[in-house]
């Protein structure tokens, strides 16, 4: 087959958790992805710590805002260029890269509604020298919608059933759900649940200088404070609003952390307590659901986390819980497929946005287009 008859794409993620830029590149030639190559490249503290700055800081300066966006930029470019030498596929083979970029601020309630992801598409294009899709949210906010859960239509294209209801759930930073009733009647939805890992890092991160909680150990190590947990639910406005709905981990952030009492009890607690309330919030959404999944499949970096998997697996009664490797889709590389899936849309002039998911008025085609010349 010709390079020109290839249809291989690369799609990039760096989601909120901030563990780093996933790659993935993926040949759609037979519709369906076959993978070609993965890899996942931590940040290095310096642009972590840059990008947590811009994030959580309202104040932050457009000079840092824009330094930053181009930085990553080209943190994106080395990747490509890096993982397409080792994957010994060349840069003309490859049709589009979908970028989703770093999100540094979501905000589709506010007046003017806008969501912000940063690395340079222009600076990715140029030093990659392929055409780069990105700003893919901005679509779907300016027909109204939330900008966010882009991932349903990919989870549709790709993990849908014909004889059996099945739930997704995406754990990054923030967790989100996508719905896939096997009724073509009924609509696929999804939507951000709330917190998924962001809270759970933070807190080992202030009381263990760790990146995360391996495996959930200290979380198991600790008691819920069921009384803390209550009081987060409760007073959270965020999960008693209906679907579609979306969030970010500048809002679930430490901020929102110290407005409870969490000083008061021993900090094992609080992170078996914060683990819980990422179970309660993914598992209560899904009981509210039209009809339960038979099938629960988690991706993300929560999919590791197996203490986690286990509190969600003893809350849902009727739903079998697997990760996406049991429908051949590596859990930590289902995103950055997805964007791959996105571009791929993007270039066929097809939609990328569920309206039922995202509450846009109609489908919409999705990022700007960059040429890479």
């Amino acid at each position: 087959m010709s390079v020109a008859q290839l249809e291989i794409y690369i799609g990039l993620m760096s989601g909120t958790s901030l563990d780093g830029i996933d790659i993935a590149i993926v040949d759609f030639t037979n519709s369906q992805p076959n993978v070609l190559f993965t890899e996942t490249h931590p940040y290095n503290p310096l642009i972590k710590a840059r990008i947590r700055e811009v994030t959580l800081n309202k104040a932050a300066s457009i000079d840092s805002l824009c330094q930053l966006d181009i930085e990553l930029g080209k943190a994106y470019a080395a990747i490509v260029n890096e993982s397409l030498a080792k994957a010994r596929i060349e840069h003309s083979q490859i049709k589009a890269i979908g970028n989703h970029g770093q999100t540094i601020r979501h905000c589709p309630n506010a007046r003017f509604p806008y969501t912000l992801q940063s690395g340079d598409p222009n600076t990715l294009a140029a030093e990659t020298g392929i055409t780069t899709i990105a700003d893919f949210r901005g679509k779907d906010i300016a027909l109204g919608g939330q900008g966010a859960p882009l991932a349903p239509a990919f989870h549709q294209s790709v993990f849908k059933s014909a004889d059996k209801n099945r739930a997704i759930i995406n754990i990054g930073g923030i967790a989100n759900l996508t719905y896939l009733p096997c009724d073509t009647l009924q609509k696929v939805t999804g939507f951000d649940t709330g917190p998924g890992n962001t809270l759970i890092d933070h807190w080992v991160g202030l009381h263990k200088n760790l990146t995360f909680d391996d495996c959930g150990q200290w979380a198991r190590s600790g008691q819920v404070v069921d009384c803390l947990l209550n009081d987060m639910l409760e007073k959270e406005p965020y999960f008693k609003l209906v679907a579609p709905k979306s969030t970010g981990t500048d809002y679930f952030s430490a901020e929102w952390l110290s407005s409870f009492a969490c000083h008061e009890y021993s900090p094992q607690d609080i992170q078996a307590t914060l683990l819980e309330l990422t179970a309660v919030s993914i598992t209560d959404c899904i009981a509210r659901l039209p009809n339960p999944p038979a099938e629960c499949f988690i991706c993300g970096g929560g999919a590791r986390n197996l203490f986690l998997i286990e509190r969600i697996q003893q809350l849902l009664h009727t739903s079998t819980i697997h990760t996406t490797d049991r429908l051949n889709i590596d859990p930590d590389y289902v995103e950055a497929i997805a964007f791959a899936w996105l571009a791929k849309q993007r270039i066929d002039s097809q939609p990328g946005n569920i309206p039922s998911s995202t509450n846009a008025c109609r489908q919409g085609v999705l990022g700007g287009v960059y040429s890479g010349e």
